[in-house]
């Protein structure tokens, strides 16, 4: 269903229809995928308070649960976290305050990765968030909730968050439309974050046109109109199974043009270790945030996040600072790219979405290896869904990177996709 066919519902058919879908799920898929469900009632009577004339009136939504939303509390897939930050949220935080302004009703909140550290959507103390086509698969994480119900279709938009990839690989997995802002926006500020410097808002809408209609609503600074054809490049990076690479290279060539092989060997060689730094600063920026309850929190979190936090807290200054360094010419190498292109696509997924077996550390890291060098920089990005033929419906995806959320080439590239 689109945006257009959900306001075409009542506020009561729309509040029931996503009780109903949401019913439909598996019971474990309930568990693992939401965190909160407004009821019914309370959902059909926000949806005919909202203005009519609002850009996203008549629209349910998700948001993932760490963003506050006033008389809820907020988990961030953990099992303690209300008990050392706020167990009832007093007001909503900025972005559900602004889908609620633009007209939109939370439906849900929903469970994540814990402490969006992770990139599978495995949580265990809710459960894994599994495709919803294909059982035993992955969503991807860490918005994995959020991907799981507008997937399932039982909301049309849902809030999420990108750190080093948690919007762009479920957009990949479950074949949805997203957006990753940039960090140190308003709609992040309040949330719970993983590391400061790199956690972005975003959303995920079922299609292209609906993702159309939510930018104009949420980020009025686009204006598709505002230059001539943006100009496009693409290349790829190693480590993708060979049917991903072949759908990444026929969908790619239809956004921009290829880039110079010179270029991308110069690039490839930096870009290579940006998992590895990723997990270094990143990884210095949580451990800073959880150090203050780890140690007596520490049974209660999951398994492989503590084990990543273990990890993170014998981070030193050898490490970082070279790190940092290498970070900016990243940064550098990114600049030089926006002097000659508008945008630059990249594959934002080195597979389909993994069984629960191959959720692994290698794969973690593959993954992260596409992922990491945009989040390195700062930079947006419009994920793409492509299909991977022969597969009955498995996705891989594209990441569209421009140098500023106000780009025309996000609209000019959903224009090219269709």
């Amino acid at each position: 269903m689109t945006f257009a066919d959900w306001k075409a519902l009542s506020p009561t058919a729309a509040a029931r229809l996503v009780h109903q879908r949401v019913a439909s799920m598996p019971a474990a898929q309930q568990r693992a995928a939401l965190a909160t469900l407004t009821p019914e009632h309370a959902l059909a009577g926000s949806l005919a308070s909202a203005p009519p004339t609002a850009p996203l009136s008549g629209l349910p939504f998700a948001a993932k649960d760490l963003f506050d939303a006033a008389g809820l509390p907020t988990f961030a897939g953990s099992s303690f976290l209300p008990e050392v930050r706020t167990r009832v949220a007093a007001a909503d935080g900025t972005f559900v305050a602004n889908l609620r302004s633009a007209g939109a009703a939370l439906a849900a909140k929903t469970h994540m990765h814990e402490f969006a550290y992770g990139l599978t959507g495995e949580n265990a103390h809710y459960g894994d968030c599994e495709h919803p086509r294909f059982p035993g698969r992955t969503t991807g994480g860490s918005s994995s909730g959020s991907a799981a119900l507008v997937a399932a279709g039982v909301v049309p938009l849902a809030l999420a968050s990108d750190t080093g990839g948690s919007i762009r690989l479920p957009a990949a997995f479950c074949g949805l439309y997203g957006f990753r802002l940039t960090p140190h926006h308003r709609w992040i500020a309040d949330a719970v974050m993983l590391a400061p410097s790199f956690d972005t808002p975003g959303f995920f809408t079922a299609n292209a046109s609906d993702l159309r209609t939510t930018l104009d609503a949420l980020v009025p600074a686009l204006n598709p109109a505002s230059s001539p054809s943006p100009r496009g490049a693409y290349f790829t990076l190693p480590g993708l199974d060979a049917e991903v690479a072949t759908a990444f290279t026929a969908a790619a060539s239809r956004l921009a043009e290829p880039l110079a092989p010179a270029l991308v060997a110069e690039l490839t060689a930096l870009f290579a270790p940006a998992a590895e730094l990723y997990a270094i600063i990143g990884g210095h920026e949580t451990w800073a945030i959880h150090a203050p309850w780890f140690d007596r929190y520490r049974d209660r979190y999951d398994p492989g996040v503590r084990a990543r936090l273990d990890r993170a807290r014998t981070i030193n200054a050898g490490q970082l600072e070279p790190a940092k360094v290498h970070r900016a010419k990243i940064r550098l190498a990114w600049a030089s790219l926006f002097r000659d292109y508008d945008y630059i696509v990249l594959p934002s997924s080195p597979c389909p979405a993994l069984p629960k077996a191959d959720c692994t550390l290698a794969n973690r890291n593959r993954i992260l290896s596409l992922t990491a060098p945009a989040s390195m920089a700062d930079l947006p990005v419009l994920a793409l869904p492509v299909e991977l033929p022969g597969t009955g419906g498995l996705t891989t995806g594209l990441q569209v990177i421009a140098p500023a959320v106000s780009s025309p080439a996000f609209h000019h590239a959903l224009r090219l996709h269709g």
